[in-house]
This record gives structure tokens, C-alpha cells and sequence, in this order.
């Protein structure tokens, strides 16, 4: 059995699999690694969102795009708190990432590529996912990767976590050990490599980690059931360090099913008023307004979040609202609707706003107040956070309040690389022989306090294709 390879790749997802792919393509000896049953990693359940400037795509369709200016989108959305060198490396490789997907039966959407969607957008069509979201990428991986296993130059063992990497007396990263289960039974092995890449992916499946790297709580089950930060424990492991928690950030929430958290999503209030124009207010746990609702800004709205108690906030009105108003929750009929309340924990309805406010487990006398200074707003025309849209106020009872949690599916904390992706020390030398790409690296470095369209899987989609192409391979043996 070969033990020796010219690359281990730990992880066959996002990053990983092109990884394998490039480097066996240049003839090099390559050893896959996957801790779940099969391949693909968050391909299986994301969005699949890239975004690459330069592309062919774009020159068909008369759009002028340059690595430049993608890099500058990255950076104003980020306000900076990108990392300048890998969103330079993303930007200035994206194309050819995209390019070589696109050549090889990746389409995206009609109509792409676009500005934006559920992020800030750029300022240039750059923006693209196929049909299948992730899966559409993934599509194109698979193919790219059945002949390579078919020659041998990519053993692939899926249901096999490693459990250590192998240092030499130098401290370099020489190979990995792994579980692996051998007619019916565990067994351990080791396996040697000249280079060992990470890219196991993210901890957001982790609730312990995710607090203690965060330093908020884990409220949402939705992430790849896979991403445990196992990865990331490896780096740590041989002196590696991380970095990001400064930038975490979750989403402007959803309606979770129930309290027992991390838990499943129940629905999402349409709060993006380019698609429903709010016609109520929102309250945080000290029963105050903390945004403006109609804000144009998803950022601004999510980072408005970001500073409230629990990352929570209610969504209130009264009956005038709910007869007037379209339904908050796209897809569901006004009796659905009001079948939840007082019959779901998130959905609550009281005969005042005082009772409302207990119900929530909200000071009442915030809340009233809160509620009295919208409607002053209201009929001065003149809102206290500068709200545009003022269609009604809030006063006859019933009233309605619906909770939302703001939550993240992704890491934003990951292991430190430099530009040639190193895995770094916390004195900034590299752990020699150790490479790492993907999610493992944290969303915190590749699109820093904010959410940066297609800023994920691009990074990672390229970074492994990087890898793949440039590690020097040399003559693996048995």
C-alpha cells in the first residue's frame, strides 16, 4: 500500500477538491482525505455564490471588469476589514478559477452575471451561482475528478478523519495519521506527504467552538453537519494561530423553530424593503428601536444587529398593520399567519402593549415609549432614525410581536496563512510544509466585518486551484 504521496489534501470540498485535481493533473501523487461519507463538503448544501472579474462570461456580455476593481469592491463593502493579500489573490485569480469552470459545463443563471443578492452589491456585474446552487460547482469537480482516481494519481478515502499530523524532528508537517476502518474494524494509519494542505472547512457545526472562537453563542443548526473546526484543531495543533473574531457577524435573523438552541429555522420576515417596504417597527431586548427599518443598506442593517443584546430583536404592530399590510412571511396565508400566535414561542399577540411586553420578556415601559415616539414620528413626518416609509401607526389593539434571532451558518474565525497560503505561527514564520484553504481560513480574513458577495467560495475555489497548480511535486514513493 502506498504510504508516501507528493500532496495529502485533508478535506475534499470547496478547496480541496481542486486542490487534488490541479496537482494530480501535473502528475503529482495525491492522497484525498474526507472525514464524511462523501465528497463536496458545503457544496452539498450552499449557494454556491462566486464572484470574478475578467471573465469570458463578462467579455461576451460587453461588461468591463478588472482583479482592480474587484479588489476595491472588496475592501469599500469590508470597510478595510478584509485581508489585503488574499483578497488580492482572490481578485487577481478569480477569473481564471471561473473561467476553467465555466470551460469545463458550469453555467450560471440567465441573466448573470448580477450587482448583488442578499449582500451589499458591487459596483460592477461580477456575481454569479448555477441552478443547482453549490451542487452545480461541485457537478463540475466530480467530473474532473473520476479520471484522475481512474489513473491513480488521486487515492480518495472518505469516512476518514485524521486525527494528527505527523511532525518531523524539525517541526515540519511530514504526513498525517488517520482513522480508518479496515473490514469492519478501526485501525490507525500514518501517511507521508511532501506537502499537507488543510482544508477541512469551518467549526459552524460546532456549538462549543463556535462560542469560544465567536464569542457569541451558536442559535442556528443549519451548517454542513461535517464542519466541526477539526481542521482548525489541526493547525492549532502544531503551533498554528488563528484570527478573525473581531469581524464576526450574523445574518439580520430568521424566525428559528423553538428555543432549544443551536436549532432548525422556521421562516424569515420579509425585512429587505426593496422586496416589502416594513410597515412595523423593531424592538431589541431593552425595548428600544435600534435601526432604521427601511434602511436601504443590508450592511447597515446587519451590523446595526451585531450591537444588540442576543443578536435578537422583535418584530411589532397591531391589527391595523396586520389587515393593511402584505404578509411578513413570503408564502404564507394570513391564517397561517395568525394561527402562530400565542400557539409558537416566537409568534406572541396581547390585548396591550404592556402585556405584549411581558409576554416577550421586554421592560414595558420601553416599549411604550418606544411605540408612542414612532407614532409622534409618524404624524410629525418625521422619523427619529430618518425611517422614509410611515404608513401607519401603531394603536389598536390586538398587538403583534415576532422574534427574530440573528445567526450565522459560516466561520468566521480560521487559521492565519500568509500570500502563498503557509499556515502561520503566531509570530508570523510558517509551519513548513502546512498549507490551508477554504472556510478553515475564516470569512473574517476573505471578507472581513461584512458580507462579501461570493467571497467564500471564490477564495476557496481558487486557493485550492492555486495550491494544486504551484506546490513543487517530486517523485512519491511506496
Amino acid at each position: 500500500m502506498t504510504t508516501r504521496f507528493d500532496l495529502i489534501v485533508v478535506g475534499a470540498g470547496t478547496a480541496g477538491l481542486p486542490a487534488a485535481i490541479f496537482a494530480a493533473q501535473r502528475g503529482a501523487k495525491v492522497l484525498l482525505l474526507e472525514a464524511a461519507p462523501e465528497i463536496g463538503g458545503t457544496l452539498i448544501l450552499s449557494s454556491g455564490m462566486m464572484a470574478a472579474a475578467g471573465t469570458k462570461l463578462q467579455a461576451k456580455l460587453g461588461i468591463s471588469d478588472s482583479p482592480q476593481a474587484h479588489y476595491d469592491d472588496v475592501m469599500r463593502i469590508s470597510q478595510g476589514t478584509a485581508d489585503p493579500a488574499l483578497v488580492r489573490l482572490t481578485a487577481d485569480h478569480a477569473a481564471a478559477t471561473y473561467d476553467w469552470l465555466a470551460d469545463n459545463g458550469f453555467e450560471p443563471l440567465p441573466g448573470q452575471p448580477v450587482f448583488g443578492q442578499a449582500h451589499e452589491p458591487y459596483l460592477t456585474r461580477r456575481y454569479v451561482w448555477g441552478a443547482d446552487g453549490g451542487r452545480s460547482i461541485l457537478a463540475v469537480l466530480r467530473r474532473q475528478l473520476e479520471p484522475q482516481l481512474a489513473n491513480g494519481r488521486i487515492t480518495l478515502k472518505v469516512s476518514t478523519p485524521v486525527t494528527s499530523l505527523v511532525l518531523a524532528d524539525s517541526g515540519a508537517v511530514e504526513g498525517v495519521r488517520v482513522a480508518e476502518n479496515a473490514q469492519g474494524g478501526a485501525s490507525e494509519a500514518v501517511y507521508r506527504a511532501r506537502h499537507v494542505v488543510l482544508t477541512a472547512g469551518g467549526y459552524a457545526s460546532n456549538p462549543s467552538l463556535f462560542e469560544a472562537l465567536n464569542g457569541v453563542r451558536q442559535y442556528s443548526r443549519l451548517a454542513y453537519p461535517f464542519s466541526k473546526g477539526d481542521g482548525i484543531q489541526l493547525g492549532l495543533s502544531v503551533g498554528g494561530s488563528v484570527r478573525g473574531r473581531a469581524h464576526y457577524l450574523s445574518n439580520f435573523g430568521s424566525i428559528l423553530a423553538d428555543e432549544n438552541y443551536p436549532t432548525t429555522m422556521l421562516a424569515r420576515w420579509l425585512v429587505t424593503p426593496e422586496k416589502r417596504l416594513p410597515w412595523e417597527i423593531y424592538l431589541n431586548a431593552r425595548g428600544e428601536r435600534f435601526v432604521r427599518e427601511d434602511e436601504p443598506s443590508i450592511d447597515a442593517r446587519e451590523h446595526a444587529l451585531r450591537e444588540q443584546p442576543e443578536l435578537r430583536y422583535w418584530i411589532v404592530f397591531d391589527q391595523a398593520i396586520l389587515d393593511a399590510a402584505p404578509i411578513g412571511i413570503p408564502g404564507w396565508t394570513r391564517e397561517e399567519l395568525e394561527q402562530k400566535f400565542n400557539t409558537h414561542p416566537m409568534f406572541l399577540r396581547a390585548d396591550s402593549l404592556a402585556e405584549l411586553a411581558e409576554r416577550a420578556g421586554l421592560p414595558a415601559a420601553a416599549v411604550e415609549a418606544s411605540v408612542a415616539q414612532y407614532n409622534q414620528g409618524l404624524r410629525d413626518r418625521h422619523d427619529a432614525f430618518g425611517r422614509v416609509h410611515l404608513p401607519l401607526p401603531l394603536g389598536r389593539a390586538p398587538f403583534y410581536a415576532v422574534r427574530h434571532q440573528g445567526h450565522s451558518i459560516t466561520s468566521t474565525v480560521g487559521l492565519v496563512v500568509d500570500a502563498q497560503l503557509r499556515v502561520l505561527r503566531a509570530g508570523g514564520e510558517p509551519v513548513p510544509n502546512l498549507y490551508a484553504a477554504g472556510e478553515i481560513l475564516g470569512s473574517g480574513q476573505t471578507m472581513g466585518k461584512a458580507f462579501v458577495g461570493g467571497m467564500m467560495a471564490t477564495p476557496a475555489l481558487t486557493f485550492g486551484r492555486l495550491l494544486g497548480s504551484s506546490l513543487p511535486i517530486g517523485h512519491a514513493s511506496a
